[in-house]
């Protein structure tokens, strides 16, 4: 992700809060705020770096700047915003490929169905005055919009062949609960789907930050792999934890 908004003219803050790297005071110096996942919950009030990014993401929103939250990112915006971030169901997790569903509203962003990668175990509802974007089956509250520009995404748009290799390893002991894709399964549609992921990232990110799109759409090719994933996914039961990566991480883009 980091590429796509080096060449779309930005240059990359990076702050980990979790390691006790500050928060920037204002975002007068900075142009946009993408916060990533992490192996902690939205709930974890007992974690400072928790209580200060939730103060902190107020912030981002009365400056009017432009936000997107993945996966807990997502889950700390819906928290911010007041949502309930809590498990769904019994135990229930998506870890893997699944696709998710345009919404009427989000059909500007999302044409058709795409099949994305998800780890988590928790789900949020929709904040209010939040504009609901896709659906899933397991968890209905895939992304939302609040305002003009601050965007919750639970699934990871960002993934690649290293991270996935890197979480199915790190986290194989998740794989093998009831209802786990395997690891085979990860790698093999992250060859499949992520070329029209890596796409529609870049569409999204410019449209985002009101650069110009600079790539073309291959939604036919998404939207027919996501009917088959559809199929597929029907004797899967979504299985996962929070984001594998070891740090959440803050990236202010200036």
């Amino acid at each position: 992700m980091g590429e796509v908004l080096k060449s779309l003219g930005f240059t990359l803050d990076q702050r980990c809060p979790a390691i006790g790297q500050s928060l920037p005071a204002t975002l007068d110096g900075h142009s946009a705020v993408v916060v990533f996942g992490g192996p902690m919950s939205a709930n974890d009030d007992h974690l400072a770096f928790i209580r200060q990014e939730l103060d902190w993401i107020a912030t981002v929103l009365a400056a009017e700047k432009p936000y997107l939250g993945i996966c807990l990112g997502a889950q700390l915006l819906a928290r911010s915003l007041g949502a309930t971030v809590a498990l769904q169901g019994a135990g229930q997790r998506e870890i893997g490929y699944y696709p998710v569903l345009p919404t009427p509203a989000g059909r500007e962003i999302l044409p058709h169905p795409l099949v994305v990668y998800q780890w988590h175990q928790e789900g949020f509802e929709l904040p209010v005055g939040s504009h609901l974007l896709a659906t899933g089956s397991s968890f209905p509250h895939q992304a939302f919009r609040y305002g003009r520009r601050a965007y919750g995404l639970q699934f990871h748009p960002e993934i690649t062949a290293t991270m996935v290799n890197h979480w199915t390893t790190e986290g194989a002991d998740q794989l093998a609960l009831p209802g786990a894709q395997g690891r085979p399964y990860h790698l093999s549609q992250h060859r499949l789907y992520s070329p029209g992921v890596e796409i529609w990232l870049r569409q999204f990110l410019a449209r985002w930050v009101g650069a110009p799109v600079r790539a073309e759409a291959v939604w036919e090719h998404c939207h027919a792999h996501a009917l088959q994933a559809h199929q597929a996914h029907q004797a899967h039961q979504g299985l996962a934890l929070d984001s594998r990566e070891d740090q959440q991480n803050m990236t202010a883009l200036g």
